[in-house]
C-alpha cells in the first residue's frame, strides 16, 4: 500500500496536530535480505530539538519492525553512545579513528547494542579533532561517506546522529547520506534557524551530492495545551507541506528517564504513549520510502 492509496482511503477522518487527516500506516513487511543500506543524516543546527532522543527510538522502532540498523554518533559529545550505555570515554576505537585512518577497520569500532537488530558506531571527544584535520585531507567531505561504504551491505539503514553545527561533519554527514531528516521543537526561534539548514541541504545537493533529499520534518517537544506549540506547527506545516511527518513527538518527561536508564523508550517504556509515536514514526518512514 502506498501514501497515496492511504491517503485516498481517510474521507472524513478526524485531523491530527499537523492540520491533516490522521492516516494509519501499516506495519512493515519483513525483509528477504540485507543492504545497500539507506542512510539518513539526523541534521539540526540548533540544540535541544530531540535529534539524539529521536535517533535512538527511530532506530531501535525499525529494529523491532525487523531491520538491521546501525546508529553513527556524529557528535564529539558522545550523547547518542552514552544513551545506549557506552562510556564514551573508554572507548580506544571511534568513528574518529575510522575516518582518520586508513588502517583501522570500521568493524572494530562498531558495538552491539541491547536491541536485537541495532548495533552502535561510537563518538567521543577525540571526534572534534576531526573537524580540524579534515581541511587538509583530499576530498575531506567525502572521508565519512568512505568508511560507511564498508558495511552498508551489512544493514538496511545507517542513521546518523549530526552534531549542532553546520560545520564539515556534518557536511560529511550530508555527502554520505541518502535522506535528511529534521527534527524541530515547536518552538518560533528554532523555526527561525531552519532557513540556514534547508540553505546548506541545498549546497550540498548542488556541489556534492545530487541524490540527496529531506525525508520529512518531525516535530518534537509537541504540547497541544499551548497555543504557540500549535501556532509554530501549523507554520511549519505551511513552509514545509508534506514533509512535515503526520508524527509528532509529544513532550513527556518519560523520554529523559530512559536516557537515564540508557535504553529507547521502546524498551524502557513498551506501552507508553512515546514509544508508540516512534513506532508509527518508523511506519510512516517506511510508507515515504523513507526506509526500506
Amino acid at each position: 500500500m502506498t501514501l497515496e492509496d492511504i491517503s485516498e482511503e481517510l474521507g472524513d477522518a478526524a485531523l491530527g496536530p499537523t492540520g491533516r487527516p490522521l492516516r494509519e500506516f501499516p506495519e512493515p513487511t519483513p525483509l528477504g535480505s540485507r543492504g545497500p543500506a539507506r542512510i539518513i543524516a539526523m541534521v539540526n543546527q540548533k540544540g535541544g530539538v530531540g535529534k539524539t532522543t529521536s535517533a535512538i527510538n527511530l532506530a531501535a522502532a525499525l529494529a523491532e519492525y525487523g531491520r538491521r540498523v546501525l546508529l553513527v554518533d556524529f557528535d564529539p559529545q558522545g550523547a547518542l553512545s552514552a544513551g545506549l550505555g557506552i562510556n564514551p570515554h573508554e572507548l580506544e576505537t571511534t568513528v574518529y579513528n575510522v575516518m582518520m585512518d586508513r588502517h583501522t577497520d570500521v568493524h572494530e569500532a562498531i558495538r552491539r547494542t541491547n536491541v536485537e537488530g541495532l548495533d552502535l558506531l561510537p563518538a567521543n571527544i577525540d571526534l572534534s579533532a576531526a573537524e580540524v584535520q579534515l581541511v587538509t585531507e583530499v576530498a575531506r567531505e567525502q572521508v565519512l561517506a568512505g568508511a560507511l561504504r564498508n558495511v552498508e551491505d551489512e544493514y538496511d539503514l545507517i542513521l546518523i546522529d549530526c552534531q549542532p553545527s553546520l560545520g564539515l561533519l556534518t557536511v560529511n554527514a550530508l555527502t554520505a547520506a541518502h535522506g535528511v531528516i529534521i527534527p524541530l521543537i515547536c518552538e518560533f526561534f528554532a523555526l527561525r534557524a531552519v532557513a540556514l539548514l534547508v540553505e546548506t541541504i541545498e549546497k550540498v545537493q548542488d556541489r556534492l551530492n545530487p541524490r540527496l533529499v529531506v525525508d520529512g520534518v518531525l516535530a518534537t517537544m509537541y504540547d497541544a495545551r499551548t497555543l504557540h506549540t500549535r501556532e509554530v506547527l501549523a507554520r511549519l506545516v505551511e513552509a514545509f507541506g508534506d514533509k512535515v511527518f503526520d508524527t509528532v513527538i509529544k513532550r513527556t518527561i518519560k523520554f529523559a528517564d530512559a536516557t537515564v536508564a540508557a535504553e529507547p523508550i521502546t524498551q524502557y517504556a513498551s506501552n507508553h504513549s512515546g514509544a508508540e509515536a516512534y513506532r508509527r514514526l518508523a511506519r510512516e518512514l517506511v510508507a515515504r520510502g523513507g526506509a526500506p
